[in-house]
């Protein structure tokens, strides 16, 4: 992941200054189009291709790395997915960060996706 969210950078700022916000209790990673700081991850395919957002457990004491594969399932083609996303809500939801995948992936039939363990990284800076 390369950006956080403008709402992930407003979590973390009062955080940090003992505003004591809600923080998420859990992570669903996203397959998408597109994205930005503003809106967090775009185009994500819809439900009727089999499409789901993923569970995803992080581990690591500094930069955090997703602990196991995450594998998203297609029963339909969905085309070009070039970026992923990072969300507190398997569906709907508040995008906490977004990047481009390292290798865009092609769906034109049923078929998976999937992100190797320790590949996908989150560090605030």
């Amino acid at each position: 992941m390369t950006a956080l969210t403008d709402y992930a950078k407003n979590l973390l700022a009062r955080a940090l200054v003992g505003r004591q916000p809600s923080l998420p209790v859990a992570a669903w990673a996203a397959l998408g189009t597109g994205g930005t700081d503003a809106a967090g991850l775009t185009g994500e395919p819809a439900a009727a291709t089999g499409y789901a957002r993923q569970p995803v457990a992080f581990t690591g004491s500094g930069t955090q790395r997703n602990a196991a594969p995450v594998r998203f399932a297609f029963t339909a083609g969905v085309g070009t997915l070039t970026h992923l996303g990072l969300f507190d809500a398997v569906a709907g939801g508040n995008a906490l960060a977004w990047g481009a995948l390292g290798t865009p992936a092609t769906l034109n039939a049923p078929g998976s996706v999937t992100v190797p363990a320790e590949s996908l990284s989150i560090v605030a800076d």
